[in-house]
């Protein structure tokens, strides 16, 4: 089963975000639809359905100073079950409405099916129920969509003494397995998701992408199928890191390594915290190169990265430093460069992307 959010274009420069079709996954509960109908140039009636049963109406209002209004006709909202459509309009309001930094759900403030994706309320003239006030920036932060059902938990702070001995971790979660993070991207049409890579079934695939030489410039692992199957074993007994293959539409594209910061090569060239996170990605689909889809994995993997632990602030990483594509990427991303340095094997930038910066100001 899939989900689908339609949405038609609305003349006007107020409703002027995603005009095809999109998806979504709640966390909690199947895909399901999100048809609009347009009314005028600031407005839109929202019809949420699954597997082509209607499941959910709203009317989506765009107004001046960055707001939308989102009214629900249908779930009241106000019963917890109600949350993962809820999430699913409100994900659909936000991409049809771009510009607007928040969004207020009419009349629902403290409503339980607001509880866990508003965290503030405000009064509305001629009404005597608040409204639920819902930040895009905040919003992007919530596990209810995106991430795959039962991907990962999040571990107590429970000390490890296996690491580095002068940097010992926490003790880390199990590498996931299978699908992680699943999104639509609105400006490019397409599904970004990704999975954790199986050496038992992804091998001659990741084997000819280090193989091709503008890959294997920077990565150096252009060895055979058997040498590269004992990398990839070795990452299964690393509690620090793991590989992911990412796709659009189901289609491999690339090979990402996702990695804590700390017990990394990286961590003694910074003041590293316990849930520093860190990446490094190749695109192997070469069909996929370009800007547009290059920007979207670096915001895609910093998202999924945020998400994946609420204690991580900060996303590091090390290009080289005389990699100018590469760094514009990260200055698009909210990747700060703080400074050079010399590792053993290149002259690395670090670069660094805070958590709040990233969600205030990284269009997703």
């Amino acid at each position: 089963m899939t989900l689908r959010a339609r949405i038609d274009t609305v003349s006007g420069t107020a409703l002027d975000g995603w005009t095809g079709t999109s998806r979504h996954w709640p966390v909690a509960g199947e895909p399901l639809a999100v048809e609009s109908l347009p009314r005028d140039a600031r407005s839109a009636r929202l019809l949420a359905t699954r597997d082509g049963a209607a499941l959910a109406e709203a009317e989506l209002h765009a107004l001046d100073g960055g707001e939308a209004v989102l009214t629900l006709v249908s779930p009241e909202g106000r019963h917890p079950a109600d949350t993962p459509v809820v999430a699913a309009l409100v994900e659909a309001a936000f991409q049809r409405c771009p510009e607007a930094r928040r969004l207020r759900v009419a009349g629902l403030g403290g409503a339980p099916a607001l509880l866990a994706l508003a965290a503030e309320t405000r009064e509305a003239a001629g009404s005597d129920r608040p409204d639920a006030v819902v930040e895009r920036s905040l919003f992007l932060q919530l596990p209810l969509l995106w991430l795959a059902p039962g991907t990962r938990a999040a571990y107590p702070l429970i000390r490890s003494a296996i690491g580095p001995q002068d940097r010992l971790p926490p003790l880390r979660p199990p590498q996931p397995n299978g699908p992680m993070y699943r999104r639509w991207l609105p400006h490019l049409g397409t599904t970004l998701s990704f999975r954790a890579i199986d050496r038992r079934r992804d091998l001659a695939l990741f084997h000819g992408w280090m193989n091709q030489p503008r890959v294997a410039y920077y990565w150096e692992l252009a060895r055979s199928e058997a040498e590269l199957d004992r990398y990839l074993a070795e990452q299964e007994a690393d509690p620090h890191l793991f590989g992911v293959v990412g796709s659009f539409d189901d289609v491999p594209v690339g090979y990402f390594e996702f990695y804590w910061a700390k017990e990394d090569r990286l961590g003694p060239y910074y003041d590293a915290e316990d849930f520093d996170r860190g990446w490094h990605g190749l695109i192997g689909n070469a069909q996929h190169l370009g800007r547009p889809k290059t920007l979207a994995w670096f915001k895609a993997v910093t998202h999924y990265l945020f998400l994946d632990e609420p204690r991580t602030r900060r996303i590091m990483g090390e290009p080289r430093a005389s990699h100018r594509k590469m760094l514009s990427y990260c200055g698009d991303a909210a990747y700060e460069t703080l400074k050079e340095f010399d590792f053993p094997h290149k002259r690395a930038a670090l670069v660094c992307c805070e958590r709040e910066r990233f969600f205030r100001e990284v269009p997703l």
